[in-house]
């Protein structure tokens, strides 16, 4: 993502108004997060904490990710478990779809309203009340398509 401080001060906004605390570890987690241009996985974000916080441990990451899950500052990839940060933070229904690069591992998240109203629509013909989805599509970049 090219910039992250809007990102994260609209975090730290949203914590303050929630009453939840976006400790050092947590604030570095997801600043790590949106630097990357791919998904990243909960390792590779031990080993990238690990360079400044070099007593950093397994069930660091995870309690961070936990929390920036909980407050929708990250979407989880299932398909490859990998986490990307979310590009709307306050987002209403935090319903988005990720287009995800088989070639390279860039993940593009987007929103679409009517996709997100035709889910929900579905769900309610089948008494199911949608209270959060990603929907996850595999495919090749334009960047990897062109070279």
């Amino acid at each position: 993502m090219a910039n992250k401080r809007p990102l994260l001060e609209t975090a730290q906004q949203l914590c303050e108004q929630r009453g939840v605390r976006l400790t050092p570890q947590r604030l570095k987690t997801l600043s790590l997060i949106i630097e990357q241009r791919r998904s990243i996985s909960a390792y590779e974000l031990l080993d990238l904490l690990r360079e400044s916080e070099p007593q950093a441990k397994p069930p660091t990451v995870y309690r961070a990710l936990d929390f920036l899950l909980a407050q929708g500052f990250v979407h989880k990839v299932e398909s490859t478990n990998t986490y990307i940060a979310c590009c709307l933070l306050e987002h209403a229904d935090h319903c988005s779809q990720l287009l995800i690069c088989d070639a390279c591992g860039a993940v593009e998240e987007c929103h679409d309203d009517e996709l997100a109203k035709l889910l929900r629509h579905r769900a309610e013909q089948n008494g199911f009340a949608i209270t959060h989805h990603v929907v996850e599509s595999h495919g090749i970049c334009q960047q990897c398509k062109d070279n």
